[in-house]
């Protein structure tokens, strides 16, 4: 009969009922209990003799269950902190010690415990909200903070909530600078002031406060007018930038104009030194001049004033062409045609054209020298 019908036997020789069922789960952890018991030396259902064997050697497996238990405690103290962590020991929820990177050992749970905290990883918080401006407007601001974990302990003990904290810190000082300053201001060349301000006054509420944090960079992303007048404020920008674009190119202009009329001036400023230096100079001949003739006059007076009646007549009849001469006390008026004398360019006429004014030119010279003598009887009287 096969072991596996209703009346046979299984492999380990015991018969099967055609009305048993499956084992009973409470049998089952019985029989576990007593292989366990006489594995650590506890005694079985035995004789007297089985249950003194049983005593002797029940402190010998108690104590290897301590062994391990204890080991297994002992190794469970062992953590690792990465370079970017630090390691917060507490000794039963008190601050102990700050471990810094690689394989570390701490007294096991319950006595000590780890909490690693990341110090070099750049967190983020970022807020948007309706702001008051100090001239009673309204603006949707939006702005980002980055920071880090600069003390590991302040930062687990000092506040419940380090990141929320920052978080309306940052809402608070944004809320102060946005109120301090004008609508324009806020919108307009003022961002980069804004998340400066903000930025000094997040970190100095976070150092108040003793969280820990570090403000790395404050950005204002957005800022806004609220949207029922954002068309009004874009036509106002469009106005502001025409302003911008007509200013820089009258500036292009007077870029343009103001070089070449400062170079004009420069050249009539150098013109007129010039002129002036030449009058100057001119000035200062003529008296050297005057002073060098006073001197020969001084010497001969009769012969410096006939050099100076011939070199005034020089002079006046060299730019006349037309001569009128009167010759003694008759009243016929002796006429020099010297633009027929001399050519148009100065140079002498053909002789054809010469004969006669050539003879009355000793007449000329008879007239010129009764007039010096008219002049030097003037001058006697």
């Amino acid at each position: 009969m096969a072991w596996n019908e209703p009346g046979g036997q299984d492999p380990w020789g015991r018969r099967r009922d055609s009305n048993q069922g499956p084992p009973d789960l409470d049998e089952v952890l019985r029989n576990f209990q007593k292989k366990l018991k006489g594995f650590f030396g506890g005694g079985g259902s035995g004789g007297s003799g089985g249950g003194s064997a049983g005593g002797a050697g029940s402190p010998l497996g108690i104590g290897l269950l301590i062994g391990l238990v204890l080991v297994v405690w002992m190794l469970s103290g062992f953590y690792i902190v990465d370079p970017a962590e630090r390691g917060v020991v507490l000794r039963f929820g008190e601050f102990e010690r700050i471990t810094t990177e690689g394989p570390r050992w701490h007294m096991p749970y319950p006595i000590e415990r780890v909490e690693k905290v990341n110090v070099d990883s750049v967190r983020s918080s970022r807020t948007k909200a309706l702001m008051l401006t100090r001239d009673e407007n309204i603006v949707d601001v939006d702005i980002a903070v980055q920071y880090r974990v600069r003390d590991a302990e302040d930062y687990l003990f000092n506040v419940r909530e380090p990141d929320e904290t920052l978080r309306d810190a940052m809402i608070s000082a944004v809320r102060e600078v946005v109120g301090k300053n004008d609508m324009e201001f806020v919108l307009g060349e003022g961002r980069r002031a804004i998340a400066d301000l903000t930025e000094e006054l997040v970190q100095d509420l976070l150092d108040l406060y003793e969280t820990g944090l570090v403000v790395i960079s404050a950005n204002l992303q957005d800022a806004q007018p609220p949207e029922p007048v954002q068309p009004a404020f874009e036509d106002a920008i469009k106005a502001r930038e025409d302003q911008e674009r007509v200013i820089n190119e009258a500036r292009a202009y007077a870029n343009d104009v103001l070089p070449r009329a400062r170079g004009a001036g420069a050249r009539i400023e150098e013109q007129a030194q010039g002129y002036r230096d030449a009058l100057i100079a001119r000035a200062e001949g003529e008296s050297d001049r005057f002073v060098a003739l006073l001197t020969q006059y001084q010497r001969a007076p009769g012969v410096t004033r006939e050099r100076l009646y011939i070199e005034t007549l020089q002079m006046v009849m060299g730019n006349s062409q037309r001569v009128l001469v009167r010759t003694g006390d008759s009243s016929n008026v002796l006429y020099l045609p010297l633009d027929k004398l001399m050519g148009r360019d100065g140079r002498s006429a053909p002789p054809s054209d010469t004969f006669q004014p050539v003879q009355r030119a000793s007449e000329v010279g008879t007239g010129a020298a009764g007039l010096r003598q008219d002049q030097r009887s003037r001058e006697r009287r």
